[in-house]
């Protein structure tokens, strides 16, 4: 066991923010740094929340989860409303909680936007009728995503410069804020954050692109051994909900619900897993306050460079 900095009992509240790809190891590291820290982990998975989605959802295993302490790993129901702005107030006393017992807190997960609420809080928008939505959802039915934009372009010009415009999901979210606020859904983005009362210390694990590809169709292989179909057999009569929106079990359903082979599937799995893992990598290499270690990296020298940091 290496030393331990003094400022773990002493000081300054820290932070340390696991990230990377699904699949390259974020759990096995973040159980080494607990034990060796005698801290305690956050889940930031935003899908390891639901006590019925275990393996589909890579939950840490028995052995893994009584190796260390966790929190918010499977303390959710699929049928319970859970979303980002509840996760942020969730974790956030859960975190000043620890910080009681321990100067250090271990959060770790792939989900960038619940990174991003606990280390830098969201931006909070009125609330609107859910009408507004329902009424932009049938004309995007009824007339296409170029309806959608050009009213965008007209609302709000900068929101139409910067978001994904081919993302229908993102224009109606911005359309209903112009539409239900009166104001343009800029005018309440990157407003100022609350501040935190913790030093952040963001770790990111990488690999070579081919490297993450085969441990993503690795992981695939070992799911469907585990059990995953029988899993999502379960939940079939779920599969509507929010949480089941998820890569694993959306393309199971389909198997099941004969719109495509059994073969296809998992090779649809392992393609859009792969996809997620992209996203995952270019939403948190815009973060220029992370240091990255490759996968294999001793974890001696992670250890090092986040005790150069207490």
């Amino acid at each position: 066991m290496w030393a331990q900095n003094e400022s773990i009992m002493h000081g300054e509240k820290h932070l340390i923010s696991i990230v990377g790809a699904t699949a390259i190891g974020k759990t096995a590291l973040s159980i080494k740094l607990a034990k060796h820290l005698n801290a305690e982990i956050i889940s930031c998975d935003s899908r390891q929340f639901y006590r019925e989605m275990t393996i589909g959802t890579a939950v840490p295993s028995a052995d893994e989860l009584a190796s260390a302490t966790h929190h918010f790993i499977q303390n959710r129901s699929i049928v319970d409303s859970y979303n980002v702005g509840q996760f942020e107030k969730d974790a956030l006393e859960k975190i000043y909680e620890l910080f009681q017992k321990n100067n250090v807190v271990i959060m770790v997960g792939g989900s960038g936007l619940y990174v991003d609420a606990v280390l830098k809080g969201l931006d909070y928008f009125p609330e609107v009728k859910p009408e507004i939505r329902e009424n932009l959802n049938q004309e995007l039915k009824e007339n296409g995503i170029a309806s959608l934009q050009k009213q965008l372009k007209e609302l709000d010009i900068e929101s139409y410069n910067s978001i994904e415009i081919e993302n229908p999901h993102r224009i109606i979210r911005a359309l209903e804020i112009c539409i239900g606020a009166e104001k343009p859904y800029s005018y309440y983005k990157n407003k100022p954050k609350q501040q935190r009362d913790f030093t952040p210390i963001n770790i990111g694990i990488t690999a070579d692109r081919e490297i993450i590809y085969n441990r993503i169709n690795q992981r695939v292989d070992i799911m469907m051994d585990e059990g995953l179909l029988d899993e999502v057999k379960e939940l079939h009569p779920y599969k509507k909900l929010n949480a089941l929106q998820t890569v694993g079990y959306r393309e199971l359903f389909q198997f099941l619900d004969d719109e495509i082979t059994f073969d296809f599937a998992i090779t649809e799995i392992k393609k859009n897993t792969r996809r997620f893992a992209k996203r995952q990598n270019t939403w948190f290499k815009r973060d220029k306050t992370i240091k990255w270690f490759d996968f294999e990296e001793d974890s001696r020298e992670i250890i090092s460079y986040i005790n150069s940091k207490l």
